[in-house]
């Protein structure tokens, strides 16, 4: 009885013919995963997220600028009121009471 434990990696009915054939299937199978290793390193690396992040929120506030004005102060005047209040609350807890 014959027992055969390698596994052929080819698809089935595709078998490669020659070098050529081969080099070419390691040239692709190579960029493949080298486009793979750059997803990676692009989602693991932080900075670039970060700025990545940063642009898009740049480019929407502008385009919200242009879009929608009024929409875009109250937005500011909303953040500038919500700043004001942590602050003034911080500085309440902080300072003694001076009734």
């Amino acid at each position: 009885m014959k027992t055969d434990k390698t596994q052929s990696i080819e698809p089935m009915g595709h078998e490669p013919h020659g070098k050529r054939e081969l080099r070419a299937e390691a040239t692709r199978a190579r960029a493949q995963l080298a486009s793979t290793l750059d997803a990676i390193e692009l989602k693991l690396n932080v900075p670039k997220q970060l700025r990545i992040a940063k642009r898009r929120f740049h480019v929407a506030l502008l385009r919200l600028g242009d879009d929608n004005p009024a929409a875009l102060a109250g937005i500011a005047i909303g953040a500038a009121v919500s700043v004001g209040t942590v602050v003034w609350l911080g500085a309440r807890a902080v300072l003694p009471n001076r009734s």
